[in-house]
């Protein structure tokens, strides 16, 4: 992982003139509330509550009954103080607990408890010295139930926690979906020994099985065949090593493969078989290759024998011997897979070192109930995971090993899937992995690179009487900075690269530096400007025929989703000519046949039965949201649909938020009798959807949003936007028909898909059969 267990430095002294970094290590210590501690053999996890207090950017209507002028905007815009829960959890090498004590006492001003929790096998050893130090009693808890929780916890709360490890591949770590149910699974933990445990729900676990051949075995028989004592030494040994000059292979007996026993020439036959005829002397690499393998093929079976006897496909592995080394995770992956055939998956977890201090922290924070929440992980303030290849940059190693941080925010909602998904279980929201694919990869970090000073920019402008707003955005250009240097060089640091994921940790980074909306004077402005023209597209739009009035209201839902200023095409367009409106929109759309272009069908559908309800995934403010969404819903409407609109809870970039979605339906209402009419009969409802980025996660929504679509019926679903339905959810399946609709603001992306910039995406697909084949 991240924070690599330095075996054997436990025992020497800290060099004294290394000058901890506390603001990047340590934050928010001063409103810590409750801590909980895990020591390894050489690694300390601390964990601890905090509470955060953040800028939130707030919205509230003017009353328009005592309005001066026309020009007044329809709302004013507040930056407000909030307090926010977030965990911490810090990584660092037991020989530099005494210092990081030492600055805790000094920095912990207040805390609520007495006690902190404690679990692992150094927790009796430092007993006293962290008694002595923060003045807290330590309380033990037993380490499995620590660790279960923890797994537990990660699970359910880190979309792309678990991951599969395939060697050699363009991207060696694959990581999982959220899976809606976790349970049953197999963690194996490898520490000295091997520990099995069978996790059947939250608190029904069972130790099914183990062995005493494990880490220490390796560790100790490694040290005896190569003198070597450190851990990672021995693994870098063992990565350059060559096992088969040492182990006996089936070719080395029977000349080649035993077919008749489906056993192939390369096969291992006899770990160390070697050794006992030939003379010559072994080299270190290639015995300690040889251990790796013999242990690891060891664990590998037993692990699959316990999983076949329980019937159990997701296999985790978890504990000091694994710690993302890839060799090590390369020799169980394969030993899985060898015996059995595949039909078991050997998962490893990004926040595995972490499992114990987590589990650990939950046992003391019972009594808030942290279960009941949804956290997420803060990409501004983690670390991610690192590779520990050998052939990295020492000094990397080096700076990764000393100290790894992981922090998690909690969420206002409770997060759950949509229920129209087709398969939740094989739902991805991403539509390209940019761990995988180099080419696209290296193309968006370089947009998002050149885009920074227009975002920088921004910020600035959203806060021109705030103090320190330039320091800030230039401490927030660096921290951003520096996220995409390291995902340029280990592009699986925070799970699946993806547009979205940059995206969302630019959003983590401007909150970070108190910059919560800096499109929000944008917002307001186009806002203002869109309302003044409600009613006479409305107008319009009543003057044409049926299926003209249709190809028109779908047109103007698209010319409205080109006012998208976290496109670049765009956003140099909106600066450059601020008078560029919704009627040169429509006349920038391709012509037909567009890209995909599925509105024939769409037309003949809405000629059917009218659906029960829409759920509809709005994307950004002004034109977009006033002028193409409202008369698109308006429509459904009079026909009898009901609408639920899902807009974000959370600003990012100038997507439509909640909070401004609600004041501007009042307004619209205000001039419309058919809105009026459709909230007073509470046939169109907003609700936000859980999110605060620019895609969309069907696997993430606000427990009220997947609630109120199940009880409305929905029976279709629309995405719009670049993000939400192209960067994500292009090829989600849904049990319900849907529509798929954007302008593709990107030249590469244009081009990747088969057209050109400003090409049209309107994909309109039938209720896809789930799985038992009902629809």
């Amino acid at each position: 992982m991240a924070g690599c267990d330095r075996m054997g430095r436990s025992t020497h002294s800290m060099d004294k003139s290394i000058t901890l970094p506390p603001d990047e290590i340590f934050r928010n210590l001063e409103n810590a509330k409750r801590f909980a501690i895990d020591i390894g053999g050489s690694l300390t996890k601390l964990a601890y509550y905090s509470t955060v207090q953040h800028k939130v950017a707030k919205v509230r209507s003017f009353d328009h009954s005592v309005k001066e002028t026309e020009d007044d905007p329809v709302y004013e815009i507040s930056v407000q103080e909030e307090i926010i829960a977030r965990l911490h959890f810090i990584k660092f090498e037991n020989a530099y607990i005494e210092t990081c004590l030492d600055f805790i006492k000094d920095h912990l001003v207040n805390t609520e408890t007495k006690v902190i929790k404690a679990t692992g096998g150094g927790a009796h050893k430092f007993r006293d010295l962290i008694e002595r130090k923060l003045k807290l009693k330590v309380d033990k808890e037993d380490e499995m139930t620590c660790l279960i929780k923890g797994c537990n916890f990660v699970l359910r709360n880190i979309p792309h926690e678990a991951f599969v490890y395939v060697k050699h591949a363009d991207s060696e770590f694959r990581f999982q979906n959220t899976q809606p149910d976790i349970f049953p699974y197999l963690l194996v933990n490898i520490g000295s020994g091997v520990s099995i445990v069978k996790v059947e729900s939250e608190d029904k676990f069972e130790r099914i099985g183990g062995s005493s051949i494990g880490g220490g075995t390796f560790w100790g028989l490694g040290a005896l065949l190569t003198k070597t004592k450190r851990f990672d030494e021995l693994l870098q040994l063992a990565s350059r090593g060559q096992h088969t000059s040492v182990d006996m292979l089936v070719k080395d007996i029977y000349g080649g493969s035993y077919g008749s026993l489906g056993l192939t020439g390369d096969l291992i036959a006899s770990s160390f078989g070697k050794s006992a005829t030939a003379d010559n002397e072994f080299s270190k690499e290639d015995m300690a290759k040889s251990l790796l393998h013999m242990i690891s093929n060891d664990i590998g079976q037993l692990a699959c024998l316990y999983a076949k006897l329980h019937n159990l496909s997701r296999v985790y592995f978890g504990g000091f011997f694994i710690r993302g080394h890839p060799v090590t995770m390369h020799t169980i992956t394969y030993s899985i897979n060898f015996f059995t055939k595949g039909e078991v998956q050997a998962l490893f977890l990004r926040h595995e070192g972490y499992l114990g201090a987590i589990g650990a922290f939950l046992k003391g924070a019972e009594e808030d109930n942290p279960n009941q929440y949804s956290w997420g992980e803060n990409y501004a303030g983690s670390s991610g995971l690192m590779s520990v290849s050998p052939d990295l940059n020492p000094m990397q190693r080096a700076r990764s090993g000393t100290f790894d941080m992981l922090e998690m925010d909690r969420l206002e909602r409770k997060l759950v899937n949509l229920h129209l998904l087709q398969d939740p279980s094989s739902y991805i929201p991403d539509t390209v992995d940019l761990t995988e694919d180099a080419h696209a990869r290296e193309y968006w970090l370089f947009c998002f690179e050149e885009a920074l000073d227009g975002v920088v920019k921004r910020a600035v402008a959203s806060q021109p009487d705030l103090p320190q707003a330039s320091e800030r955005a230039e401490k927030f250009r660096q921290k951003y900075l520096h996220k995409l240097q390291t995902l340029r060089h280990q592009p699986f640091a925070y799970g699946s690269l993806t547009v979205r994921s940059l995206l969302d940790t630019r959003e983590h980074c401007l909150n970070e530096f108190n910059f919560p909306d800096p499109y929000s004077k944008i917002k307001q402005r186009e806002n203002d400007a869109a309302l003044k023209y409600y009613q006479k597209v409305v107008k319009s739009l009543e003057k044409l025929s049926w299926e003209q009035r249709q190809f028109t209201l779908v047109k103007g839902l698209l010319a409205g989703n080109v006012f998208d200023w976290g496109a670049k095409a765009v956003s140099d367009v909106l600066e450059s000519d601020p008078e560029f409106g919704f009627e040169e929109a429509k006349r920038q759309l391709q012509e037909r046949p567009w890209l995909v272009d599925c509105l024939d069908q769409w037309i003949e559908r809405l000629k059917g039965p009218p659906h029960t309800c829409a759920l509809f995934f709005v994307d950004n403010s002004g034109i977009d949201i006033i002028l193409g969404v409202f008369p698109f819903v308006r429509e459904l409407l009079c026909r009898g649909t009901e609408v639920v609109l899902a807009s974000n809870s959370g600003p990012a970039l100038n997507d439509v938020t909640n909070n401004e979605l609600q004041i501007l339906t009042e307004r619209i209402a205000a001039m419309d009798t058919i809105i009026q009419t459709a909230i007073r009969e509470d046939r169109l409802t907003l609700v936000q959807s859980g999110s605060s980025s620019p895609c969309l996660d069907l696997s993430r929504l606000d427990k009220v949003l997947a609630t109120v679509a199940r009880e409305r019926h929905t029976d279709l679903v629309i995405i719009e936007g670049m993000g939400r339905a192209i960067h994500t959810n292009y090829y989600a399946m849904l049990t319900c028909e849907s529509l798929k609709l954007a302008v593709i603001k990107n030249s590469w992306l244009a081009e990747r898909l088969g057209g050109k910039i400003f090409s049209v995406v309107f994909k309109y697909e039938q209720a896809s059969k789930t799985q038992d084949g009902h629809q």
